[in-house]
């Protein structure tokens, strides 16, 4: 089966040039997709500023590290089930298990939760996925724009018409007192705008949200 490499260039978003990765086959548990992540933690009120891991350390894995002094220096995870929030079911992609299982989940160890679905829409990989991190909000260095959703401020990425990368949108809005990153996928022009296809999902997440 091809192998398809989906590249999203997030020298925008202020932690890497570029983010690859490649995607093999229809939802599988077994098989892996890794994906840097292009999220940064929030380093103030101004959702606009972001770690530049060029004068800082990269984040550490979720309880790693030196052990807290204290149980107020590591935020409790209010989230218990991120990847059981939303499903295929609330995805718009024809030919999967709507019941199915994630492709993966917490593949992403520099978060509290990650999630990931992933499949083919013809010969094109699409999917999704989220980041989640409790007690810090998440940023983008730059973005397309923002609205707001149900009370909460959602800053989107337009990616879509973008020739240097696979189409694609990513959203990040304040989730249960952290930070929430959806990555939307798409470029099979068969499923609506993709960033539609983000805001669908925070929808369904904030309507879900403990």
């Amino acid at each position: 089966m091809r192998r398809a490499l989906i590249s999203l260039l997030v020298v925008v978003l202020g932690l890497t040039t570029g983010c690859a990765y490649t995607v093999r086959g229809t939802p599988v548990a077994e098989q892996r997709l890794d994906i840097d992540s292009p999220f940064s933690t929030d380093s103030g009120n101004d959702p606009s500023s972001s770690v530049d891991p060029s004068e800082s350390a990269p984040p550490t894995t979720s309880g790693s590290g030196t052990p807290p002094t204290s149980s107020s220096d590591t935020p409790a995870d209010p989230v218990s089930n991120l990847c059981g929030l939303v499903g295929w079911g609330d995805m718009p992609y024809t030919g999967t298990d709507k019941a199915g299982p994630p492709t993966d989940r917490d593949y992403d160890p520099t978060y509290d939760q990650s999630c990931k679905w992933q499949t083919k829409s013809g010969s094109l990989d699409v999917g999704v996925t989220l980041r989640y991190r409790a007690g810090k909000p998440l940023a983008l260095q730059q973005n397309t724009g923002e609205y707001d959703l149900n009370g909460h401020k959602v800053t989107y990425l337009d990616r879509s018409t973008d020739a240097e990368v696979q189409p694609s949108c990513v959203l990040v809005l304040d989730y249960a007192a952290g930070g929430l990153g959806i990555i939307v996928i798409d470029g099979s022009n068969k499923y609506g705008p993709i960033c539609d296809q983000g805001k669908h999902l925070a929808e369904v997440l904030l309507s879900k949200e403990p």
